[in-house]
C-alpha cells in the first residue's frame, strides 16, 4: 500500500490543524520517513499500525500461531491465531495499563499482554471517564464553500425532497392493520397512474395510547409521527387513527403543528388543504375505513404526482450518517470516508447529522473540542450523563453496547467502537445537539440524541428532516428506510463481494491502496446521484416498510 494512501486512512483532512479524531493529527508531511516505512511494512505483513504511540496493530488478514511478522525493524512472533480485523499486541502491556489504538486509550488490560498476543475481550476491559472540562474547545474554521446541485422535489414551504412518497400514518397501533391493508391495495400496477410518486408506505408502530398525555414518551412519539408526515420526501399524507387514543389529531395539531383535515365524503382535496384524517370509530369500523382511505388516498396521490424533479442546490441536503454491524475496519475505511462526505455536505451549506449517543461515549471529548460553543458541548455531555444513568437504572452499562457481531469483527470495548464511529462526522465544527426526532433547524454538523439500535436511530434522524442516509457496515447489516434512501457502504472488499446485492459502495479499497479523500469524493458524487433519483440497493430489495422504529422513553400504563 502506498505511503500517502495509508497515512490518509488515519487522517480526515490534512488541510486543517484541528483533529476530529485521535488519528487525524498526523499528516503525510508530519510523519518521519522511518514511521511511514514502519507502517507500510506492517501492512505488507498483514497489519496496520495506525499511530506510532499505539501498542496494538490491526490484522488485515488472518494471522496464524507462530507466524513471524517483520515490523519496526524487528521480528514479531504471533502467539495465537488472530482473525482479520482483530488486534495484535506490539509490545508488553501490564495488567491495569492502557491499550492504545488511534493514539487513544481504548481500555485497561485485565491479564498481562505480551508482544504477539491477541488483544480482545479475554484480556481487555473498557475504562472511560467522561470529562466536563470545556477549556479545550477550539472549533475549526468553516470549510471553503462549494456549489453543487441535485434534482429534487421542491415543496411549497421551500424544502426540497430527494424522494416523493405518500405516507399513511397510524396514530396508534390499533389502526396499524388498516394502514397496511390500504397500502397493499396500491400495488405496482395501480401505481403506474402516478409516475412521479415513488410509492405508498405505512408509518405504523406499537404504541400511541396507555401513556401520559404530553409526557416524555408521548412527546417523542408525536415528534416522530409529525416529522414523517411533514417530511420533505413525503409529497402527501393520510392519517388513520382509532379515535380514542392519546395521540389524536387534536394533540398532533396542538403540540406538533399537524393541520388535520376531517374530509367528509365527496370532498375534493386541494394542495392547500391540511392532512386528511380518518378514525375507525367514526367511519364505522375496519372495512368502511379501508374503503374511505382508498378513495382519499387517490386524491392525495393526485396532489403528490404534481411534483416533478427540478434542479436544487445541495444546501438542501440533510445527510444522516449511521454505522451498524461494525467491525475492526469500520473506523479505518468506511466511517472516515463518510466523514469526507459529511465535510462536503457541510461545505455545500447542508446538514450532516450523527447520532447513536451510546456510540459517541468514549469519543465524546473529540466532539466537545470541536463544539461551536460551550453550550453545545455542555448539551452533548448532558446527554452522555443521561444515558449513563438511564442504562444504570436497569443494571447495565454503556460497554454492553458492542454486539456479539461487533466483537466477532474485532471490536472489543465501547471506547474503541466510538473512536471509529465518530469519524463519520468528518472534521467540521459541531453546531448543535438535538433531542430525538426534533426538527433540525441548524445547518452544518449536528448531533441527535438516539440509541445505538440502527432502526430507531435512523428513524429519529429522518423524523428530524434527514432526506438522505449513508450507512456503513462491516458485518453486513441490511437496512433500508422509507421515505429517505439509504446508501450502504461495506468496510471491506470481502463483504462487498459476498453481499453485493445489499452493498452500494466498497470502502475496502482503502485498505488496498486507494486514497481516502478520493474515495470520499467518489462517495459524495454517488450521494448526489442517489439524491437525484438513482435507486440504492435497499430500495431495489424493497426495504423500508418495516423499519420505522420510534424510540420512546417512559412507562406503558
Amino acid at each position: 500500500m502506498g505511503k500517502t494512501s495509508l497515512l490518509q486512512v488515519f487522517r480526515i483532512n490534512a488541510k486543517t490543524n484541528h483533529s476530529n479524531h485521535a488519528f487525524c493529527r498526523f499528516t503525510v508531511a508530519s510523519l518521519t520517513h522511518r514511521e511511514a516505512n514502519m507502517t507500510e511494512g506492517a501492512h505488507k505483513s498483514g497489519l496496520i499500525w495506525l499511530d506510532p504511540s499505539d501498542n496494538v496493530a490491526v490484522a488485515t488478514e488472518p494471522l496464524s500461531r507462530h507466524q513471524i511478522i517483520q515490523i519496526a525493524g524487528g521480528d514479531l512472533k504471533v502467539a495465537s491465531d488472530i482473525p482479520a480485523g482483530h488486534k495484535l499486541a506490539l509490545r508488553r502491556v501490564r495488567s491495569g495499563e492502557s491499550v492504545v489504538k488511534y493514539g487513544q486509550p481504548i481500555g485497561l488490560v485485565t491479564n498481562e499482554i505480551r508482544p504477539g498476543d491477541h488483544v480482545h475481550t479475554h484480556n481487555l476491559t473498557d475504562h472511560h471517564v467522561v470529562s466536563d472540562d470545556l477549556s479545550g474547545i477550539n472549533p475549526p474554521e468553516s470549510p471553503s464553500k462549494i456549489s453543487r446541485q441535485f434534482d429534487g422535489f421542491h415543496r411549497p414551504d421551500g424544502r426540497v425532497g430527494t424522494r416523493n412518497y405518500v405516507a399513511i400514518v397510524s396514530t396508534v397501533n390499533c389502526s396499524a392493520t388498516v394502514c397496511h391493508k390500504v397500502v397493499a391495495r396500491f400495488n405496482s400496477e395501480r401505481m403506474q397512474r402516478w409516475p412521479n410518486v415513488d410509492g405508498v408506505f405505512a408509518v405504523t408502530h406499537t404504541t400511541g395510547c396507555a401513556l401520559e398525555y404530553n409526557g416524555l414518551k408521548h412527546q417523542m412519539l408525536g415528534r416522530v409521527l409529525a416529522g414523517y408526515a411533514k417530511h420533505s420526501n413525503v409529497g402527501g399524507c393520510l392519517i388513520v387513527g382509532l379515535g380514542c387514543e392519546q395521540t389524536t389529531a387534536g394533540y398532533l395539531s396542538q403540540h406538533h403543528g399537524i393541520v388535520s383535515l376531517y374530509a367528509p365524503d365527496g370532498k375534493q382535496l386541494t394542495r392547500d388543504d391540511g392532512i386528511p384524517m380518518l378514525t375507525m370509530q367514526s367511519e364505522g369500523g375496519t372495512r368502511q375505513t379501508i374503503e374511505k382511505a382508498d378513495a382519499l388516498l387517490e386524491q392525495v396521490l393526485d396532489r403528490a404526482n404534481q411534483f416533478e424533479r427540478e434542479p436544487a442546490d445541495a444546501s438542501n441536503l440533510s445527510l444522516a450518517v449511521e454505522c451498524g454491524g461494525s467491525d475492526g475496519y469500520s473506523g479505518l475505511t468506511a466511517n472516515p470516508a463518510v466523514g469526507v462526505v459529511s465535510d462536503r455536505i457541510v461545505a455545500c451549506g447542508g446538514t450532516s447529522v450523527i447520532s447513536e449517543t451510546t456510540e459517541l461515549y468514549g469519543a465524546e471529548h473529540l466532539l466537545v473540542r470541536r463544539s461551536r460553543s460551550p453550550d453545545v458541548a455542555r448539551k452533548l455531555l448532558e446527554r452522555i450523563e443521561w444515558w449513563k444513568e438511564y442504562v444504570g437504572h436497569y443494571g447495565g452499562q454503556l460497554d454492553n453496547n458492542p454486539s456479539v457481531g461487533n466483537k466477532a469483527g474485532g471490536l472489543t470495548t465501547i471506547t474503541e467502537k466510538s473512536l471509529g464511529a465518530v469519524s463519520k462526522s468528518g472534521s467540521t465544527a459541531l453546531e448543535a445537539v438535538f433531542d430525538y426526532g426534533e426538527q433540525m433547524d441548524t445547518r452544518g454538523l449536528v448531533v441527535m440524541d438516539s440509541p445505538g439500535f440502527d432502526p430507531a436511530s435512523v428513524t429519529g434522524k429522518v423524523a428530524g428532516g434527514a432526506n438522505l442516509v449513508m450507512f456503513t457496515t462491516g458485518r453486513g447489516s441490511c437496512y433500508g428506510c422509507k421515505p429517505s434512501p439509504v446508501i450502504k457502504i461495506a468496510t471491506n472488499t470481502d463483504l462487498y463481494k459476498r453481499m453485493g446485492e445489499d452493498m452500494d459502495l466498497n470502502a475496502g479499497c482503502i485498505l488496498e491502496g486507494h486514497d481516502l479523500q478520493s474515495v470520499g469524493d467518489e462517495f459524495f458524487e454517488f450521494a448526489l446521484r442517489v439524491a437525484s433519483g438513482q435507486k440504492t440497493c435497499s430500495e431495489i430489495q424493497g426495504f423500508g416498510d418495516h423499519e420505522f422504529i420510534p424510540w420512546t422513553v417512559g412507562p406503558t400504563v
